[in-house]
C-alpha cells in the first residue's frame, strides 16, 4: 500500500525558506523524501539553490496520485514571473503564494495526503487585514464561526491564543465564552486522540491581576463563565491566571496555556524554547502545521538560518499526520 503523501508548501519567495529547505532535505531518509512533494516554483528554487550555491537535485511532477518512488526534490510547479531570485516583486508574491495555498488545500483535501506544511509567508501577502495562514486555511475549509485553533507545541509545552491575528484594540471585542469554550473542547479532544490523555489547561486572564476580578471586567463576564462551563464538561482547567508570573516556573505544571491574545502566550513561549516549536492548526478538514518563525529577510544568503522548526514539522506530521 503506498504511504500518504506530505505537502509543502515553500511560502514567501523573499525568505529564508529555500536555504531551510536545503538543510532539512540533507537529513531526510529516502523513504520520507520519497512521500515529500513541494508546492512551489521550479525555475524560482531552481535560482535560489544556484545563487545560494547549494548543489541539489530538483524535478518537476504533474500529479500526486500517481506513483512516484524518486527521491529528488518534487516540485508541483505555480507559475512566477521573477527576474531576480530574492527581490520579487510583491505583486507576483502575493499571486504566488495566494495560488499556492490555493493548489495545497486543494490536494489536502484528498486522502492519499498525510498533512501539509507551509514555510513561512509575510502576512501582507494575502492582501486581507488580520489575516494569517491560519485564517486563511480556515476560511478555505468554511470555518465561519472563528473556531479554528493555533496550537504552538513542543515535545514540553503548548500554547494557544483565543484571539489571533487582530489588533490588540479589537481584543475586547472578539473575546465571547462561546469561542473559549469551543477552541479549548478541540485542543482537549485533539490531545486525547492524538496522545491518549486528557491535557491539564491553564487558562489566563485578560487584564493586569485579571482587574481583581470586578464586576464588569473581561475575566468576571467571560473568562470565568467559559471555565464553569468546560470543568462541567470535566475538562481539566484552571484560571483564569495571572500571566505575568505563570510562565516564571508554574507553566511546568500544565501541558497546555491558553491565552486571550497573540503575544500574551507566543512571547514567553519563544522565550522559553527559541526555535523548539511547530504551530499546528486544529479544527481544519486536514493536518495543517508551519515553522514558528517568520520569513527572516535579514538571513537570506548568510547561511545562518535554523531550520530544526521545519525539520520539527516534518517529524510531526510523520508521527501524528492523518
Amino acid at each position: 500500500m503506498t504511504k500518504k503523501k506530505i505537502l509543502i508548501v515553500t511560502g514567501d519567495p523573499n525568505s529564508i525558506n529555500s536555504e531551510l529547505i536545503f538543510k532539512v532535505w540533507n537529513k531526510l531518509n529516502k523513504n520520507v523524501k520519497k512521500r515529500i512533494y513541494f508546492i512551489s516554483n521550479y525555475k524560482l528554487l531552481r535560482s535560489q539553490f544556484n545563487k545560494l550555491k547549494y548543489s541539489i537535485k530538483i524535478e518537476k511532477v504533474i500529479n500526486i496520485d500517481k506513483e512516484n518512488a524518486k527521491s529528488s526534490l518534487k516540485i508541483i510547479d505555480v507559475n512566477l514571473n521573477f527576474k531576480s531570485p530574492f527581490k520579487v516583486n510583491f505583486r507576483s508574491s502575493s499571486n504566488f503564494v495566494l495560488n499556492s495555498l490555493n493548489l495545497a488545500h486543494n490536494l489536502s483535501l484528498k486522502k492519499n495526503v498525510k498533512g501539509l506544511i507551509n514555510c513561512s509567508i509575510d502576512k501582507k501577502l494575502l492582501k486581507k487585514r488580520n489575516i494569517g495562514v491560519t485564517e486563511f486555511l480556515a476560511s478555505k475549509c468554511k470555518i465561519k464561526d472563528n473556531s479554528e485553533v493555533m496550537l504552538i507545541r513542543n515535545k514540553n509545552l503548548s500554547v494557544s491564543p483565543i484571539t489571533t491575528h487582530i489588533d490588540i484594540k479589537e481584543i475586547q471585542k472578539k473575546l465571547k465564552s462561546s469561542i473559549i469554550v469551543k477552541k479549548i473542547k478541540i485542543i482537549n479532544n485533539w490531545y486525547y486522540k492524538k496522545f491518549s490523555k486528557k491535557p491539564k489547561i491553564a487558562i489566563l486572564g485578560l487584564n493586569p491581576h485579571n482587574a481583581e476580578f470586578r464586576k464588569n471586567s473581561e475575566e468576571k463576564r467571560i473568562i470565568y463563565p467559559a471555565i464553569l462551563k468546560l470543568k462541567k464538561l470535566k475538562i481539566k482547567v484552571d484560571g483564569p491566571l495571572v500571566s505575568d508570573t505563570l510562565f516564571i516556573n508554574n507553566y511546568k505544571n500544565y501541558d497546555v496555556i491558553i491565552g486571550m491574545y497573540h503575544d500574551q502566550v507566543l512571547a514567553p513561549f519563544k522565550t522559553l524554547f527559541k526555535f523548539d516549536a511547530i504551530n499546528v492548526t486544529l479544527g481544519l478538514k486536514y493536518l495543517r502545521v508551519s515553522p514558528d518563525h517568520g520569513t527572516a529577510t535579514d538571513l537570506i544568503g548568510k547561511h545562518s538560518a535554523n531550520e530544526d522548526s521545519l525539520h520539527s514539522c516534518i517529524k510531526f506530521i510523520e508521527k501524528f499526520g492523518e
